[in-house]
């Protein structure tokens, strides 16, 4: 059995969100190639899978679910951004990329459930959303210096400025993984 450890959990989305706010404008450059109909057919595969997951909250409304999918959820972003600096972009690569991202949003209702259900006090989770705010809020503005500070130094195509800040991007996701492993503890049931 595993127990969420609030400290070290509490880092973790402060990083987790760190990564969102850096990341938040790559979306516009990734998917440019994506015709408009690829969004909605997305939308409703998302939908539906989001109903799906709903259906066993009864099952994985519990830390050892929630560490598991916040696993997987962190390693197929990881794997996307990795997809992304090995291979060429094209239409092909913004559809996978796409996907890898619309299979973690599936999981995003269910994550924030589970963490309020894991996390019970109004303290722990005034300090989470803070820590998260901030993570946002930080990273955000650590993205507008990066772009400015690579515009500056020459680089102006936004692909290769999106590209670029992978490489930042996969450090602090590597940084997300591990603290989630440092989240949790197994404690004898």
């Amino acid at each position: 059995m595993l127990k969420i450890i609030p400290k070290q959990f509490i880092r973790y989305k402060f990083m987790n969100s760190l990564f969102l706010g850096l990341s938040v404008g790559v979306i516009f450059v990734l998917y440019r190639p994506l015709e408009p109909s690829i969004y909605s057919l997305g939308g409703v595969l998302l939908a539906i899978g989001m109903l799906i997951v709903a259906r066993f909250y009864h099952s994985i409304l519990n830390a050892e679910w929630f560490f598991r999918i916040s696993l997987l959820v962190e390693f197929i972003l990881l794997l996307a951004m990795l997809f992304f600096l090995k291979y060429p972009y094209t239409y092909q690569t913004a559809l996978i990329i796409y996907i890898g991202y619309q299979i973690t949003f599936v999981f995003g209702s269910y994550l924030v459930r589970a963490e309020t259900l894991l996390l019970k006090t109004d303290e722990l989770l005034t300090r989470l959303d803070t820590a998260k705010q901030f993570g946002y809020l930080l990273g955000l503005g650590v993205s507008y210096l990066f772009y400015k500070i690579i515009e500056y130094a020459g680089i102006t195509d936004n692909q290769t400025q999106v590209y670029d800040l992978h490489f930042l991007l996969v450090f602090i996701e590597i940084t997300v993984i591990i603290l989630i492993f440092k989240s949790f503890k197994k404690v004898k049931a």
